[in-house]
């Protein structure tokens, strides 16, 4: 009898692991499906997620996961709004240390270390100036020589301070504002990547406004992530770039700009100045994560040409392609950005 009972649940665990086995042949031979989400407003700006899974419902779920993702990063990082995390910190921060999530103070650590590498070129204390610009935009009218110097002012990046051990921030100037458009969405589109690896992807490609990251498989039948550079002085594509495994961003003055007296301001600003960085009309960085890619792409927009390019040679693994309002029809590329190009 015992040795009866034993066959059968011998033969019943064969017959599992048998279907087991098959199940995981039958996955790794079953044709991954291809999803996109389409364009859809996130962090004030159009987002889409292109995912490849093993089959259509882990693609789902990605994406689903994915918009989830940024919504939680816009939700604490919107300087717009005055419920966010980073509003309700540039309000109570002066003079005093705030505690804050652990993903905003790993955005502001990172912050700090691209001001410090850009010689205060980034710099998420620009908010004051940005007020202004704003307004500009709306009513069309440039702020006051008086304006610009209240609010330069209540700026620079060595006016805040980071506790590490506490992990708090104090703001040391009243009526500072952070701002963190150059790199919210960078960040976002990191977290998102890595929310679409753990829920099973096999590739993906994540894009925020112009700020994008692909990593794994590519939609068959292509060998890359291919995106294409937008030419700044047409609706058509410049140049196509392949990426794998690696993040791209784009800074410019061609969609967001203001004007005055008949004069185009860009919308990024340099803070020294808090006047528009004109230089450059196009500044387009490739670097591994997408939040290098963004705040590079705002440092350099600030920087110009000559300390732009300098600053990106002086990096490993971060490349550029740039250009210049003086010569719209040439693009200027660091030594190694010709391994991302296409044609």
């Amino acid at each position: 009898m015992k040795k009866r009972t034993f066959e059968i649940l011998f033969s019943l665990l064969f017959g599992l692991a048998l279907l087991a086995a098959l199940w995981q042949t039958a996955s790794r031979n079953r044709t991954p499906v291809t999803e996109s989400s389409g364009f859809h407003p996130v962090m004030g700006t159009l987002a889409q997620v292109t995912v490849v899974a093993p089959d259509q419902r882990i693609a789902q779920i990605c994406i689903k996961t994915a918009f989830e993702t940024m919504a939680q990063i816009n939700q604490s990082m919107n300087d717009r709004d005055p419920k966010s995390e980073l509003s309700e910190l540039s309000r109570t921060a002066f003079g005093k240390e705030a505690p804050v999530s652990p993903d905003l103070f790993a955005v502001l650590c990172a912050s700090q270390e691209y001001s410090r590498l850009s010689g205060g070129a980034f710099d998420i204390t620009v908010g004051p100036e940005v007020a202004l610009w704003r307004q500009m935009e709306k009513t069309g009218i440039r702020p006051t020589p008086e304006q610009l110097e209240d609010a330069r002012a209540k700026v620079g990046y060595e006016k805040m301070i980071l506790n590490l051990q506490s992990q708090t921030v104090q703001l040391a100037k009243e009526g500072m504002k952070l701002d963190l458009g150059g790199i919210a969405k960078g960040f976002a589109v990191d977290l998102a990547i890595e929310a679409i690896r753990q829920k099973g992807a096999l590739g993906g490609m994540v894009d925020i406004g112009g700020n994008i990251r692909c990593f794994g498989r590519p939609p068959a039948p292509a060998k890359d992530w291919i995106i294409g550079l937008q030419n700044p002085q047409a609706e058509t594509v410049l140049k196509r770039i392949k990426l794998n495994d690696f993040s791209i961003a784009t800074s410019g003055d061609y969609r967001r700009y203001a004007e005055s007296e008949g004069k185009k301001y860009s919308h990024i600003l340099n803070p020294a100045t808090g006047d528009s960085a004109n230089e450059l009309i196009s500044v387009t960085i490739l670097a591994p994560t997408a939040m290098e890619a963004d705040a590079l792409s705002t440092a350099v927009s600030v920087m110009g040409k000559q300390r732009g390019l300098a600053l990106i040679d002086s990096l490993d693994e971060a490349e550029a392609l740039l250009i210049t309002a003086d010569r719209p029809d040439e693009l200027i590329q660091t030594s190694r950005a010709a391994d991302f190009l296409i044609d």
